[in-house]
């Protein structure tokens, strides 16, 4: 018996090296368990295969048995864990009352693991609304990030197309991608990502029509590249009382904050209370941008609607994080609101 049970671990450390699944293992272990006892049963009691392999039918039998036992009891741990997992309490502002799937929970597992999300946070984000401004640089990896992390209903706006100078960084584009609608670009790629969720593409400019398009959701991130559309999203959103987390971005540095009203932080044009004059500030068109910076603070705000919509960790609200990728730098101050600021002062 002691050598079956050291090929059986022999086998366990091989696959390990080779980085073979553990289904795959388990099937070599038992495949050779199962020829074992075939030996056994079918082998002379005088045969030396017979008596190196041990010779007893049942004590195979009973080592069998236990393994077998032991299997089952960790299967039904795992199954009450998935199914307390599902039967998470309901918020009453939940959207979306399905549980997770089997394939699901598999999915997430990672996310549910993190004591600071677990599975009521999991189920936080399959719940939630997000819409995002933009599908470009900034927007990008935003989409993709909330599309892996689970979230539930992702809406996306934007009423350009897919050009080739926009490949070298807005990573969710192809270029096969070329001339079409980057919300419908990016729809597709999202969804090949994580068919669990989701997408809303409205292939359109953000203005000051779209007040009911915000009030269907919960946080609004917005990635837009323009100093007009970034004040009107901001009055929107204090208008209906919306977070928003908004950044920008310009040649090798960028910025990023959360401006949420309802919790009393500073706006948007608190912050910058004056557009700046024209040329002062070019666009990426004009003074060019380092092809991974948009990802740097695209999955920054990623990673801060996670925490938002979690309760995780502590928030951008209060404190506008400034990224200088040319010097590898990084620095968080801290921001004020303004009494006189038009939008939320008073």
């Amino acid at each position: 018996m002691a050598l079956v049970l050291f090929i059986a671990l022999a086998l366990w450390l091989i696959g390990m090296v080779m980085k073979a699944p553990v289904s795959a293992r388990l099937t070599m272990i038992g495949a050779l368990y199962v020829g074992v006892l075939i030996a056994v049963s079918i082998l002379p009691d005088d045969n030396s295969l017979r008596q190196i392999l041990g010779g007893d039918l049942r004590s195979w039998a009973l080592l069998g048995g236990a393994i077998a036992l032991i299997a089952t009891y960790r299967m039904g741990l795992k199954h009450l864990r998935l199914r307390a997992l599902q039967n998470q309490p309901e918020q009453p502002e939940n959207h979306t009352k399905a549980p997770f799937s089997d394939v699901e929970l598999e999915r997430y597992m990672r996310h549910i693991t993190l004591r600071e999300i677990g599975g009521p946070g999991q189920r936080k984000l399959k719940d939630a609304r997000v819409l995002v401004i933009g599908a470009g640089g900034l927007g990008a990896p935003v989409l993709q990030y909330l599309a892996a992390s689970g979230v539930g209903t992702i809406g996306v706006i934007d009423d350009d197309v897919v050009d080739a100078s926009n490949l070298q960084r807005q990573v969710i584009h192809i270029d096969t991608s070329q001339d079409l609608p980057k919300v419908f670009s990016a729809e597709k790629a999202m969804r090949a990502q994580n068919p669990f969720i989701t997408v809303k593409p409205y292939h359109r400019r953000f203005d000051e029509t779209c007040t009911d398009l915000v009030g269907e959701y919960d946080l609004i991130i917005d990635g837009s590249d323009n100093f007009d559309t970034r004040y009107l999203v901001n009055a929107t959103c204090a208008a209906a009382q919306k977070p928003l987390l908004s950044a920008a971005i310009t040649q090798w540095e960028g910025q990023i904050s959360l401006y949420d009203t309802v919790q009393k932080t500073p706006c948007y044009q608190c912050v910058f209370p004056t557009r700046p004059a024209d040329g002062m500030v070019p666009s990426c068109a004009e003074a060019g941008v380092a092809a991974p910076l948009p990802g740097v603070l695209g999955t920054m705000l990623a990673m801060e609607a996670v925490k938002h919509i979690t309760g995780a960790g502590v928030g951008l609200g209060g404190r506008l994080m400034i990224y200088d990728a040319l010097y590898a730098e990084t620095r968080v101050i801290k921001v004020k609101k303004r009494d006189d600021c038009p939008i939320c002062g008073g």
